[in-house]
């Protein structure tokens, strides 16, 4: 034991790994190792993700829309008709939200 590689299944996020919580246990030493190398490890309970090993410090930035949608886990809109966004406005500290949404709507 402590030598051996526990057995991994992939996950759907790229550079994921899956590992069983028995697994886990079995050899934690080993894992360990693995997530200080920079490898993710997402621990499941009977199939399910639990948890998740990495390094400290890890840089989640990764995971942008742009990574998402290139590794298909999520789809592009496919509306061409997206309007402009609005510009930004300076409001009064003392402004209550219900007003300004009245406003916005016309309500007033």
């Amino acid at each position: 034991m402590g030598s051996s590689v526990p057995p991994t299944t992939p996950d759907p996020v790229p550079g994921r790994i899956r590992l069983s919580m028995s697994d886990l246990r079995r050899d934690l030493a080993a894992s360990l190792r693995r997530a200080e190398a920079g490898e993710r490890i997402v621990v499941t309970v009977d199939g399910r993700p639990v948890a998740q090993l990495g390094p400290v410090g890890a840089d989640e930035a990764v995971l942008t829309l742009d990574h998402l949608l290139a590794v298909g886990l999520i789809t592009a809109a496919e509306r061409p008709d997206h309007p402009d966004p609005l510009p930004p406005t300076q409001l009064p500290v003392d402004v209550r939200v219900d007003s300004v949404i009245d406003d916005l709507r016309g309500e007033r």
